[in-house]
């Protein structure tokens, strides 16, 4: 295959086959587009290009990324896109090299996910009862943070259930994850009674609806908007204002803080590393082992703010700190 002419039809072809081949989500999709663009932009400005690009010159634009002040995971990202395309280009013939394959990434921050404890997540839920302008929005409220609590489903994977997946009382559902792979997630009491309380709500919208000549939806949470279902936005948007009406700090919440919690609690109370995994749809174990740190920090915290011998003051007035003990 012949390469492209410029820049912009590498990327497109690229984005193309990524779609097709990988599976590839449309967010990565979009982020991809987004950082070689930039990245092309840049080599254009120096009558450079993908296809004449030296590893010097990636090196350049990496320096230059460093200079504007982005974030050493927003340049991190912007590398796996230039190998990825080199990668491809190399595969199709246009290039006889990946000048990108042995730079050195600037790597990620080593910073734990923010989680919540099992009474913030109590808050929530309870403010998710309460949250709605009517009892249907409620009820929708409630069934979005039991279910997304008791899954640790990405908020993508939620708000985008087919509501075929929650027919017939399910004791598990089928999530469709990153690139199109399918897990199986079990639900909980408190889920499922939530589901099925709001999928009777829902059907009878859907038929009064229906009947006035708008068609039916497929999915779980359904919208007028162009997507059909809730979005992200609405979502995070609604768990704002959940944090709010629980008395919690909105800044510590966010969608994904809730996946967090799911493992992180998981793990507290003895769930195997590997099954936690297969529930997330992590496909590196790696990933998932985040979580084993979270609840050493989580602990080391709590043996700080609770063990006696930790408070300034306490050590020296302990009466058998500094002195030999008796059966030494």
């Amino acid at each position: 295959m012949a390469a492209p002419r410029d820049d912009l039809q590498w990327i497109s072809t690229f984005l193309e086959a990524q779609a097709a081949e990988a599976g590839a989500a449309r967010n990565t999709l979009l982020a991809y587009g987004r950082d070689l663009k930039d990245a092309a932009g840049w080599l254009a400005h120096r009558d450079n290009s993908f296809g004449q690009a030296a590893r010097d010159d990636i090196e350049a634009y990496l320096i230059a990324c460093d200079a504007e002040g982005l974030s050493r995971a927003t340049r991190a990202r912007r590398l796996s896109a230039i190998r990825q395309l080199y990668h491809f280009a190399f595969e199709e013939g246009w290039r006889t090299d990946n000048p990108a394959i042995q730079i050195k990434g600037p790597g990620r921050a080593k910073k734990l996910p923010q989680t919540l404890e099992v009474i913030e997540v109590d808050r929530l839920l309870e403010a998710a009862r309460q949250t709605g302008r009517k009892p249907a929005d409620r009820l929708r409220n409630t069934c979005l943070m039991e279910l997304l609590y008791a899954t640790g489903m990405r908020v993508s994977e939620l708000v985008s259930l087919p509501v075929a997946s929650a027919r017939g009382d399910p004791n598990m559902l089928l999530v469709l994850g990153k690139g199109g792979k399918e897990r199986m997630v079990p639900l909980s009491p408190p889920a499922r009674e939530a589901l099925r309380v709001w999928l009777q709500v829902r059907d009878e919208g859907e038929e009064k609806a229906q009947a006035t000549g708008a068609p039916g939806s497929k999915f779980l949470f359904p919208s007028r908007g162009k997507e059909g279902h809730l979005t992200r936005h609405w979502f995070y948007l609604l768990i704002k204002d959940l944090a709010v009406t629980g008395g919690i700090d909105p800044q510590k919440v966010t969608p994904h803080t809730l996946r967090h919690a799911f493992a992180t609690h998981l793990l507290a109370n003895g769930a195997d590393l590997r099954a936690i995994q297969a529930l997330l749809g992590h496909a590196d174990i790696a990933t998932t082992e985040i979580y084993t740190h979270v609840l050493d920090a989580r602990l080391s915290e709590l043996v700080l703010q609770h063990h006696p011998l930790s408070r300034p003051g306490e050590a020296s007035q302990s009466p058998t700190r500094g002195k030999a003990h008796k059966d030494d």
